[in-house]
């Protein structure tokens, strides 16, 4: 995972900096009262870490305080396990910039502390289960709101997985379908019905208009929705086949043969398991022939990590 290779802030782009912008001005659109009450005294804030998880986010805690004229001296690394209560850091500045602050990054540290949490759970499972394939979160993100949410699972040792539309090429059976109904009106023909034969045989159509789109460095995923399709896609040139909402059973069974059947014969891919996967259920589908699975259950409803900000004087 990219965390054990180096420090996860390095993969921030720089527009991460304007999203904070927003969202202190957000906060605060237009007249700080409280701000007003508290004047330009200067002080020091303790973050304390008030319930059991890792720490992440560090790089947008430090830039909230930042573009406000604060320090941060971290008492605590990025990824690093507390109880509490910990004293994780110490924010120095004018009392009024500090609480300016407080809020935004406090909200930004939990949600992406609570989502590597989350994500390192499942991957230690997982890994206890002898598993040494990959976890994906997914693209169920909050707009606006992704890298955060990402940067969280890489700190949690989770796979990113695509991050937007551009990131990779997933061809999923709305896609296949559409795609087969324009070329169905392009040559004059009748609408294509939505059934498994129809969309297994356009597969092949799909897979190539998105390389031709593409190239040589977009993936394309396809989702499969039975070994037929499966076959249709890694004959087409599929990078990925997703086996979506597939039994545990079936998944080892369907992962099995198609790394049997297609075994030296110049397709290369990787089998992803996706489609309802948690903490309670994620280990069945457990198998050598599975290469990664993904799950919005990492990222998506998961609990915080509770801080809080208590301020003193100088």
């Amino acid at each position: 995972m990219a965390s054990q290779y180096g420090d996860p802030r390095h993969l921030l782009p720089g527009n991460y900096k304007r999203l904070i912008t927003d969202w202190l001005e957000e906060d605060c659109p237009s007249f700080d009262y409280g701000g007003f009450v508290v004047g330009e005294s200067e002080g020091e804030a303790r973050l304390l870490g008030k319930s059991p998880g890792l720490v992440a986010g560090v790089p947008f805690f430090d830039e909230v305080f930042a573009q406000l004229g604060c320090s941060v001296e971290w008492h605590v690394q990025e990824g690093q396990s507390i109880e509490p209560i910990k004293h994780c850091a110490t924010v120095r500045g004018p009392v009024r910039k500090i609480l300016l602050g407080e809020r935004v990054a406090l909200n930004i540290l939990a949600r992406c502390s609570g989502i590597a949490t989350k994500s390192n759970s499942l991957v230690t499972a997982l890994r206890a289960h002898g598993w040494n394939g990959t976890l994906a979160g997914t693209r169920k993100v909050t707009p606006g709101f992704r890298v955060v949410e990402k940067y969280g699972m890489v700190v949690g040792n989770a796979d990113p997985h695509r991050h937007d539309l551009s990131s990779m090429t997933m061809l999923k059976d709305n896609h296949v379908w559409a795609c087969a109904n324009n070329q169905a009106a392009a040559d004059g023909g009748a609408r294509v019905p939505a059934s498994d034969d129809s969309i297994a045989a356009a597969i092949p159509r799909a897979v190539q208009a998105a390389k031709a789109a593409g190239g040589f460095s977009v993936k394309v995923e396809v989702e499969c929705r039975s070994i037929e399709e499966a076959n249709s896609a890694i004959e087409a040139g599929a990078d990925v086949i997703m086996l979506d909402n597939f039994t545990a059973d079936g998944v080892r069974e369907a992962a099995k043969k198609l790394k049997q059947d297609w075994a030296g014969k110049g397709r290369s891919f990787l089998i992803e398991v996706s489609g309802g996967l948690n903490e309670s259920n994620a280990a069945a589908y457990v198998c050598p022939d599975v290469d990664i699975l993904s799950t919005s259950s990492i990222h998506q409803g998961t609990s915080i990590v509770d801080f809080s900000l208590k301020v003193s004087l100088r």
